[in-house]
């Protein structure tokens, strides 16, 4: 496996899909340590990794940003709506800017919004709580560990096992 980045979604794979909120109606996500360790592991390998997420959230910013991730894309979709980037377009971008191409890229989505990329990239995964319509795509690797309790490092060992 000659992976040179690593891209995920949030939803269902760095968490639980579970939405939280407070009293206060303050959202709130629970992320799992293995997972954040497994990319600073990938990152230490000299992995690139990125979150590409259809939320416009400041928990998953200050996540990124606290797991020094090398890129985060917030705000991007299946769909171009009124000139936002597509996950898949977000992904073709850090291709260009690496020097690599799709077929190098591990990503790791669950839902209808993630099936361009997931369809585009060499390295295709998906917890098993993935969307039906994701584990039906050709390659895909159907991990056995649930999105939210280290689904990302299960992959992310991986990887580095193949280094």
């Amino acid at each position: 496996m000659q992976v040179k980045l690593f891209l995920t979604d949030v939803d269902g794979c760095l968490t639980d899909t579970g939405m939280y909120y407070s009293a206060n109606g303050e959202e709130m996500k629970r992320f799992c340590v293995y997972d954040g360790m497994g990319m600073v592991l990938l990152r230490q390998a000299g992995i690139p990794c990125g979150i590409l997420t259809s939320e416009q959230s400041a928990i998953v910013k200050a996540r990124a940003e606290k797991l020094k991730l090398d890129f985060l894309y917030l705000g991007v979709g299946s769909k171009d709506r009124q000139g936002s980037m597509t996950k898949l377009g977000a992904a073709q971008k850090i291709c260009e800017k690496l020097g690599i191409t799709l077929a190098e890229v591990c990503y790791v989505g669950d839902d209808v919004n993630d099936l361009d990329l997931l369809s585009a990239v060499g390295y295709p995964c998906c917890p098993p709580n993935a969307r039906p319509e994701v584990k039906a795509i050709k390659g895909i690797k159907v991990l056995k560990t649930p999105g939210g309790q280290g689904a990302i490092r299960e992959i992310a060992d991986e990887i580095l096992k193949s280094k």
